[in-house]
């Protein structure tokens, strides 16, 4: 489960596009990371730009970025109608996929220190990296713009927290930057079935959460209400974490509830469309669809899916795409054009689509390329492919019986065996081709040189460490054929009857998936100099082969009494 981020640098220039590729460069020479969006304003004279990748990666490419911004960019020549205080304003890191806020703002400190001490730029952490109080606001860290850095610099309240606390002839041309962590940002649009800005904007204030203004008598015309500060008394919208205004799209005809959604966590786009479309049908208005502006997360279309499905009573153990097919229906994301997933979903945009993957091919062209004279896919593929389709099977009769005549009151029992099923024969398939990169790993370090004692060392030492991956790959693949197994033996036991034998054949496919992975965990074990880790690691393995077995025969048995 590789880990995401999402960085978000606002670059001082939003003209010169000399200057500006020179910068997505910098961030495109960086493996593991991908540009997602470069967006240059005139007016503003800011660029603001996307990347996305692995945390380290990102991290890299970011201060990249930052360098060649203070390089190129003279802050004390700058105009432009944003706010801004350095060559690179604002740097925020957003955690996208299996990692969480507090180990982003880790990542954050760690660039902003780097920024600090090698670029030289002075740096000011704010929101969920903000070191104290004060600073978690951006504006308050930016107050007085760039013109004010050089009498706020060097006062205690002001120091930067990493770099230069005075204004250097380099500060003043690089200016400061802000380096934060903050979550995910959804720009989402609800289409109405209206022209009316005016209603639009009604529903918008009773979902977002500021809400709207407290008015005496008439709600929309009345004289505000205003505390005893003289600030507006506001009632609260539905929606935490949300902001939302109306307009009205010329290219489309119809009004829009424009919303920033900035904690998906609290309110995701299920909730939120679904709070609209109830707001909406209050005033006699519907909503025909919506529209996801730039990118989302996988999990995000994901958890849509699958409360969809929950609605309807069917099961979520499925393939990803097929729940993203119900997500893109339900929320109408399609209705003012095409919504393709490769290029809305972050982790699909992360594709490397030019690798070529073992589980890509037919499974014509799989079992020919088994056949050929190439060494992969090797015994070890094959024996993750047997126990994917096993699990797949599991899954394949859970989902039957979720969807059984009469036995609808037990769809979300057999949704859960479904989506244990899918857990397994998805981590399979990954290693299908891993076993193959497991090889390579042992070709790689094959290759190395072996001149000096030195290089012979440097040598002996990656044999050693790809060979012990090369063994826990099949091992994974033993653990997770097992693991499938259980729900063979549910469904076997408590699934359609109808589709017994397949939850047996399941049992096989599994059974054989980890007789075949252990001959691969001992052949490269016999390899390995570390006699002891080869031994323990063995012992483990014969011990998953003999609960295996016992529990192949108890499957099978159960199987042939119920046909």
């Amino acid at each position: 489960m590789k880990k995401l981020i999402e960085c978000v640098p606002n670059f001082s220039e939003g003209n010169d596009m000399n200057i500006i590729k020179q910068i997505t460069n910098e961030i495109e020479s960086v493996e593991g990371v991908r540009l997602i969006d470069v967006d240059p304003g005139k007016a503003t004279n800011r660029t603001v730009v996307t990347m996305v990748g692995t945390p380290d990666e990102v991290c890299e490419a970011a201060f990249r970025a930052v360098k060649k911004a203070a390089e190129l960019i003279d802050m004390s020549k700058h105009s432009g109608a944003h706010p801004r205080f350095g060559a690179t304003d604002v740097c925020p890191l957003v955690p996208v996929a299996n990692i969480s806020m507090e180990e982003t703002v880790e990542y954050a400190h760690k660039l902003a220190k780097r920024i600090g001490e090698e670029a030289g730029v002075p740096v000011y952490c704010y929101e969920s990296a903000a070191r104290t109080p004060e600073r978690k606001n951006l504006a308050v860290c930016r107050a007085g713009e760039y013109e004010a850095v050089k009498d706020r610099i060097g006062t205690e309240q002001w120091k930067p927290d990493f770099g230069p606390a005075e204004f250097t002839p380099a500060v003043a041309k690089s200016g400061v930057t802000a380096v934060g962590a903050r979550n995910f940002l959804i720009a989402y649009n609800f289409n109405l079935n209206t022209t009316s800005t005016r209603r639009a904007n009604a529903i918008a204030f009773d979902v977002r959460e500021r809400g709207r203004t407290l008015r005496e008598g008439n709600p929309a015309t009345g004289k505000i209400v205003t505390d005893e500060k003289g600030n507006p008394v506001m009632i609260p919208g539905t929606l935490k974490a949300t902001k939302a205004i109306g307009w009205f799209i010329e290219e489309f005809g119809v009004a829009q509830i424009s919303m920033n959604m900035t904690d998906l966590t609290v309110t995701s786009i299920h909730k939120a469309f679904d709070e609209v479309c109830a707001k909406a049908q209050d005033r006699g208005i519907r909503v025909t669809g919506s529209e996801l502006v730039g990118v989302v997360p996988l999990k995000a279309m994901l958890d849509a899916g699958k409360y969809y499905l929950r609605m309807q009573g069917r099961s979520t153990g499925i393939a990803d795409r097929e729940i993203i097919k119900i997500a893109v229906k339900s929320l109408g994301l399609d209705e003012l054009y095409p919504f393709d997933a490769d290029k809305k979903i972050i982790e699909y945009i992360l594709e490397d689509k030019d690798q070529k993957k073992l589980v890509d091919l037919s499974l014509t062209d799989f079992v020919n390329e088994t056949a050929s004279e190439s060494m992969a896919p090797g015994g070890g593929s094959i024996s993750a492919y047997m126990g994917a389709m096993g699990a797949a099977l599991g899954s394949m009769v859970a989902n039957l019986s979720a969807h059984k005549p009469g036995w609808d009151d037990r769809w979300e029992e057999f949704s859960d065996w479904a989506e244990q099923g899918k857990y397994y024969h998805s981590k399979l398939v990954h290693l299908v081709d891993e076993d193959t990169n497991a090889f390579n790993k042992i070709m790689d370090a094959i290759r190395l040189p072996k001149g000096t004692d030195a290089e012979k060392t440097a040598r002996a030492e990656a044999m050693e460490e790809a060979t012990k991956f090369a063994t826990m790959v099949p091992f994974q693949t033993m653990e997770l054929c097992l693991g499938s197994m259980d729900v063979a033996k549910a469904m076997a036991e408590i699934g359609n009857p109808n589709s017994v034998t397949d939850a047996g054949v399941g049992a096989l496919a599994a059974r054989s998936g980890v007789l075949g992975a252990f001959m691969n965990v001992k052949i490269n074990a016999a390899d390995l100099q570390d006699k002891a880790w080869a031994a323990d690691i063995i012992a483990k393995g014969q011990a998953i082969v003999d609960k295996t077995i016992a529990l192949e025969n108890e499957i099978v048995a159960m199987v042939n009494a119920k046909i």
